[in-house]
C-alpha cells in the first residue's frame, strides 16, 4: 500500500478550496513583474483591502517600470500618499530605476539587492513572477504554519518548515496560504471550522498574536504622513505645517528632519520645505 506523505494530502485539500474561495484581488494571477512588485510592496505593513484603491490608482498612472523610472518624487508621493510608509514609495521608484537601466533580476537572492525589497518580498516576486519554487514567507504563513506544527515557529525552523509544507507550484501555493491565513486562519477566534486542512492541524493555540500596533492618532507616522501630503501640494515653512497639523513645532522639527534623511524631503535655499528631486 503507497503512503501519501502529509504534506501532498493537506497540499491537495488546500489547493482545492483556494481554486473556489480565493479572494478577487487586481493583482491576482498577474503576470506582470512591474505590476507584482508594486502590490507587494504596497503590501507590506498593509492590509490587501486597504491596498486596493491605491493600486489601481497608482497603476494606472505609472502602468510600467519606465514611467515609474521617470517620475518625479512629488507625482510618486501624490499617487502614494494615504497608504502610509511613504518611505516604499521612494524605494519603489529606485527600484524601477535600476530595473530600467539593468534588467529584471529574477531570483529572491537578486531580487532582495533591489531598494525596498527584503526576503518576503523578493521570494513572492519570484515565485510569481518567475515561477521560483519557493516559500514566500509572510505573517500569514508563519501563522498557518505555526498552528500546523503545534509550536510558535521562527527563524531556520520556520524556514525549514515552509521548504517542507511547499507545493506546486509554489506561486500559487504561497497565494493559497496567504489566502489561508487572511481569511480563515486569522490571529483572533480562527474559523476553524471551515478551515480546509483542519485534520492536519494541530490547532490555534501554537500561536500567539502579535502586541497591536500603538495608536495611530497622534503618533510620529501621523504626522509624517501630513508632512508629505501638504508638501505634496505646495511648499511650506515649520510654522505652516505646525498651524496645519496641530503638532508642536518640536515635533514636526524632528519628523521634517527624519523625512529628510530619509530623501523624501529637503529644505530649499529660502529655508521653505518641498518634495526632494
Amino acid at each position: 500500500m503507497t503512503v501519501v506523505p502529509l504534506e501532498e494530502v493537506r497540499n491537495a485539500a488546500l489547493l482545492a478550496w483556494y481554486a473556489h474561495q480565493q479572494r478577487t484581488l487586481p493583482w491576482r494571477d498577474e503576470t506582470d513583474p512591474y505590476l507584482i512588485l508594486v502590490s507587494e510592496i504596497m503590501l507590506q505593513q498593509t492590509q490587501a483591502s486597504r491596498v486596493v484603491p491605491f493600486y489601481e490608482r497608482f497603476v494606472a498612472r505609472f502602468p510600467t517600470v519606465e514611467s515609474l523610472a521617470f517620475a518625479v518624487l512629488q507625482d510618486v508621493l501624490d499617487a502614494w500618499t494615504g497608504l502610509g510608509y511613504n518611505t516604499r514609495a521612494l524605494r519603489l521608484r529606485e527600484a524601477a530605476r535600476i530595473i530600467h537601466a539593468d534588467g529584471w533580476p529574477t531570483t529572491p537572492e537578486t531580487l532582495s539587492d533591489l531598494p525596498g525589497v527584503g526576503p518576503y518580498t523578493a521570494a513572492a516576486v519570484a515565485s510569481f513572477a518567475f515561477g521560483a519554487q519557493v516559500p514566500a514567507v509572510d505573517t500569514n504563513l508563519r501563522r498557518v504554519l505555526s498552528r500546523w506544527h503545534g509550536e510558535s515557529l521562527s527563524g531556520a525552523v520556520l524556514t525549514a518548515a515552509a521548504e517542507t509544507a511547499l507545493g506546486q507550484p509554489a506561486g500559487v501555493w504561497n497565494q493559497a496560504m496567504m489566502d489561508l491565513g487572511a481569511t480563515v486562519c486569522v490571529p483572533k477566534n480562527p474559523r476553524c471550522t471551515t478551515c480546509p486542512v483542519k485534520d492536519w492541524c494541530s490547532g490555534p493555540a501554537a500561536y500567539t498574536p502579535p502586541t497591536a500596533q500603538g495608536r495611530f492618532e497622534g503618533s510620529a507616522r501621523q504626522l509624517r504622513g501630513a508632512i508629505i501630503r501638504t508638501l505634496v501640494r505646495h511648499t511650506a515653512t515649520i510654522d505652516d505645517i505646525v498651524q496645519q497639523t496641530g503638532f508642536s513645532p518640536g515635533q514636526v522639527e524632528a519628523a521634517i528632519n527624519d523625512l529628510a534623511a530619509e530623501g523624501l524631503v529637503r529644505r530649499n535655499r529660502n529655508g521653505i520645505y518641498e518634495i526632494a528631486e
